[in-house]
């Protein structure tokens, strides 16, 4: 067991793989069979040694208090399919992995890991060299080059957008893809990453459906904002200059509040352009109330190295971004071995969500979507999908309110919190499902943990509708990840 004597689920487990594929691998290595040497102790690690193709067994070793793993084997994913089916083997049979003497190749490993630690506690640099001194003025002329650029691509894409809308907005659809494949080419010329972003999805709304017209004209609106804004940037306050730079593409550093808390790790998932895996995790902090959103990166087929197991609890700190609406944050050390979570965060109706998000658009108004903890809702079948509905009354104040509406707790832009007649929703608010949450199997997952009766669910909603990212019961037994 972990040094809080608690062993995770294996829904804690699964939500720390990579991938589907990894999930269904580390499945089929959950058994006792291929392990050998597995053992745990007090400390949070688990090791053991799996069968493989070769003469030799894969050493894996996993740091429940990270979490953090190591493994022999050649794959490039984090973690891999080893230290998935390892963990699994650990959390559902403890005859198979019992407390038992760390041996020596697995103890090497977290002995470095630990004399990292300590080093980075004493402000030792360990065995890395130290870094040459940054020249200030060098940086100060590479940021004023990239400026410009961003600022030519800006008024080269204003100059388009006119162009568009003095030829009709029918034009797009004769135009095709190709156009604004093009302009997002030269936007990434022009080094702003954010704006070739939105370039690109113009592209995709000519042929979504009925109605994109509005869709279009509403994108390239908060992408002629956007290009306002970048110009005029010198007249705008520091925290809305910020999240414009940060909106066009400029990198953001973890310079503002410095936040220790047992953070409730909430939700993780994984989305990729391609190029890019983006891992998006979701923590709560249990005595400021704050959310936090912790991104990690993977590139050339690689997965991101941070992940947390959902529906545990740590002691750690954290460091915001700057912005108008700071919800990014840096993880620091952790203080403590997940545990699990007691409760949810505190939440409120559909209502509340929807005017706590409309206040973060304020700030922020390219905002897609917000994080936010409904309580007492329930899945309701629509005409053409599902919502999530008030069983009583939507007009309770809840976690939407005062200062958590500004650090996390809102909801969003096109929400319908008012009364439905589809699915007996009458008087009662309700936000629709995003067409994203329609299709994967979380829906029914949620769905069966309802039965029809309240659930506490958090997600994040935006313009395309809310996505359900984990749910609990009414007895709040259990933290059930929806993703």
């Amino acid at each position: 067991m972990n040094q809080q004597g608690v062993r995770w689920t294996s829904e804690q487990v699964l939500s720390l793989a990579p991938d589907d594929a990894s999930r269904k691998a580390g499945n089929k290595l959950s058994a006792a069979g291929p392990w050998s040497g597995a053992g745990c102790d007090g400390s949070g690690a688990v090791w053991g040694l799996c069968k493989g193709s070769g003469s030799r067994p894969y050493q894996t070793v996993v740091d429940t208090t990270g979490p953090a793993y190591t493994c022999s084997c050649p794959s490039r994913k984090f973690p891999c399919k080893h230290a998935i089916g390892l963990l699994l083997l650990w959390s559902g049979d403890e005859r198979a992995v019992q407390d038992d003497a760390v041996p020596d190749w697995a103890d090497t490993w977290l002995a470095g890991r630990r004399k990292r630690a300590a080093d980075k506690e004493a402000g030792v640099a360990g065995a890395s060299a130290p870094a040459k001194s940054a020249d200030p003025e060098a940086a100060r002329r590479r940021a004023e080059r990239r400026a410009g650029r961003i600022t030519a691509g800006a008024t080269e894409l204003e100059q388009r957008l006119a162009d568009l809308l003095r030829g009709g907005l029918a034009s797009a659809e004769q135009s095709g893809y190709g156009l604004w494949e093009e302009t997002a080419a030269r936007m990434v010329d022009a080094q702003a990453p954010g704006l070739a972003a939105r370039v690109r999805e113009l592209g995709a709304i000519p042929g979504s459906g009925p109605g994109w017209p509005v869709r279009l004209l509403e994108e390239c609106a908060l992408i002629h904002l956007l290009d306002s804004a970048w110009l005029g940037r010198e007249r705008l306050p520091e925290s809305l200059a910020a999240t414009v730079r940060t909106r066009v593409g400029l990198p953001s550093t973890a310079e503002g509040d410095r936040i220790r808390d047992h953070w409730l790790i909430l939700a993780q998932y994984d989305s990729s352009d391609g190029k890019l895996t983006t891992r998006r995790i979701w923590l709560h902090g249990r005595e400021a109330g704050r959310t936090a959103l912790l991104l990690s990166f993977g590139a050339a087929g690689r997965s991101p190295q941070l992940a947390l197991p959902v529906g545990l609890m740590v002691e750690a700190e954290i460091t915001t971004h700057g912005g108008s609406a700071p919800l990014r944050a840096e993880l620091g050390e952790l203080l403590t071995a997940p545990v699990p979570i007691v409760a949810p965060p505190p939440g409120g109706s559909c209502a509340s969500a929807v005017e706590a998000y409309g206040s973060a658009l304020r700030d922020d108004p390219w905002l897609d979507s917000w994080p936010v903890t409904l309580s007492g809702v329930i899945p309701v079948a629509t005409g053409d999908g599902w919502q999530l509905a008030d069983a009583r009354g939507g007009h309770e104040s809840g976690a939407g309110d005062g200062e958590e509406a500004r650090t996390g707790s809102g909801a969003g832009h096109e929400a319908s919190a008012g009364a439905g007649a589809d699915g007996g929703t009458a008087g009662r608010g309700a936000l629709p499902l995003a067409a994203s949450a329609l299709s994967g199997p979380g829906l029914w997952k949620l769905v069966s943990l309802a039965g029809g009766r309240p659930v506490t669910v958090f997600g994040e909603f935006g313009h395309r509708g809310f996505v359900p990212l984990t749910a609990w019961r009414e007895d709040l037994s259990e933290t059930v990840p929806l993703i």
